[in-house]
Order: structure tokens, then C-alpha cells, then sequence
């Protein structure tokens, strides 16, 4: 007989066993301690790059300046005049000034005993006169005498300085300085005058005249 109980299907395939997970674990985060050392760190770096940047400005501010000021002084018009004897003294009274050992930047003199101003602006204005001789009646003066331009006739003191020859010493010499601030304008002149030129020390350095631009 035959059997009707059997099949050719092939029982189901077993399953495979499922294997085992990994098991992850998870790094251990950084310590408190370690943290704070990188955050310290980090600020010094950019506490130094900080620092670094403002020294670097103030040096490049300071170098730049330095530079525009001797520039500055460089062209500010200024004059330191030695005086010279002149051969025929003349009775006008102004000194007349040498101008192979002056110095003058951006000022011009004018006949020989006037200086020009350049610019407009404020001007330190000094002067020396020596005197080696006495006057029979006048005092021994200087005057700083302006004008406002070479045509003008109409000349004014804005300086004036007196010395005392005592005839107790010996040489007789006094000296009449004086210095001060004027404000002037383009074009103006600025003389020195003495009542009598022989009067006046022309050895080097004892009589001289200057100005300079504020």
C-alpha cells in the first residue's frame, strides 16, 4: 500500500540564533578640573592677542606722531639773527643783521634789517642788545619796531627792554633782553632798533634777534 502520510516538504529551516549586542560604553566626559585649565587657557590667549593689538596700535600712533612733529617743526618759520657792524652805520637805528651766520627757514629778510612773516599766527619773539657804551642822555633800549608791510610808513613798538651801565665795573656792558608772544599777520616786518648803533656789542653772541611760529 502506500502511504499517503508522507510529503516531500522539507520541514522549516530553524531560525538562527540571534547573536548578542555590543554593549556601548559611553567615554567618560572630562573633568571639572581639566575644563577650567582650557577655559583659562583660552582667555590668556586672547587677554595676550588683546594686549598685543593695542601695544602694536599705541607704537605705530606714537611712532606716526613723533614723525609729524619734527616734520612740523621742521617747516614751522622761525629765524635766529646774528647782528653785523656796518660799515657806515646808519642813522636809522636798526641793526642790521649777518646773514652768513643766521639762520632763517622759511622767513625772508628785507633790506638787510627787516624780517618778513610768512604765515599768520602767533610768534615768540626775542631779542638780546648788548651795549658797551653809555648814551649821554638817553637810556640804553632796545625796541622790537613792526609794520605791516614794507610800504608802510607807519611803524609801531611792540617791544621795548632797557639795561643801567654801571660805571663801576669793569668792562662797561649791560645787556637788554627781552621775549614775548605777538600775534602777527602775513606780510608784516619786525625790525630791531637802538637809539645810536655805536653804542651796541657786536662781538658773537652778544647781540641777537629771533623769531619762531607757534
Amino acid at each position: 500500500m502506500i502511504n499517503t502520510y508522507q510529503t516531500s516538504l522539507a520541514p522549516p529551516p530553524v531560525p538562527p540564533r540571534s547573536r548578542s549586542q555590543p554593549v556601548l560604553i559611553p567615554a567618560s566626559l572630562p573633568s571639572r578640573g581639566h575644563n577650567k585649565v582650557l577655559i583659562r587657557f583660552l582667555v590668556g590667549v586672547v587677554v595676550l592677542h588683546l594686549f598685543l593689538s593695542l601695544a602694536g596700535f599705541f607704537y605705530l600712533y606714537y611712532h606716526e606722531h613723533m614723525k609729524m612733529d619734527k616734520q612740523d617743526t621742521f617747516y614751522k618759520p622761525s629765524a635766529r639773527m646774528a647782528v653785523q657792524k656796518a660799515e657806515k652805520p646808519n642813522s636809522s637805528g636798526y641793526l642790521q643783521w649777518d646773514t652768513r651766520h643766521s639762520v632763517l627757514r622759511v622767513i625772508n629778510y628785507y633790506e638787510q634789517s627787516w624780517l618778513t612773516i610768512p604765515q599768520d599766527g602767533d610768534y615768540y619773539i626775542y631779542s638780546r642788545v648788548t651795549f658797551s657804551k653809555e648814551h649821554s642822555v638817553k637810556p640804553l633800549a632796545s625796541q622790537v619796531k613792526l609794520r605791516k608791510h614794507a610800504a608802510d610808513k607807519d611803524v609801531k613798538d611792540i617791544m621795548k627792554a632797557y639795561c643801567y651801565l654801571s660805571s663801576t665795573k669793569n668792562p662797561h656792558m649791560c645787556t637788554a633782553s627781552q621775549g614775548d608772544v605777538i600775534t602777527l599777520e602775513k606780510g608784516n616786518q619786525l625790525g630791531l632798533w637802538v637809539q645810536d648803533l655805536s653804542l651796541v656789542d657786536y662781538e658773537e653772541g652778544a647781540t641777537v634777534f629771533g623769531i619762531y611760529k607757534l
